[in-house]
């Protein structure tokens, strides 16, 4: 879990830092850096649910 919560952060400073760097807004570089990692999960969540259906589809196939 530690590896993880490490890992969150240095995602937000990254996200941070260029944001801010291209903008120059402290505001538009936090609110990024909050919500990309939020949108990112929901697409992970929905990307999970495709790639083990696909998985399981194949499954059945070979066992067919």
């Amino acid at each position: 879990m530690n590896k993880t919560i490490s890992f969150a952060l240095v995602h937000f400073s990254v996200a941070f830092t260029i944001t801010y760097l291209m903008t120059g807004s402290l505001l538009i570089g936090g609110a990024l850096a909050l919500i990309e990692p939020a949108v990112n999960t929901v697409a992970f969540h929905i990307h999970e649910q495709i790639w083990q259906r696909k998985q399981h589809k194949e499954s059945e196939l070979l066992h067919a």
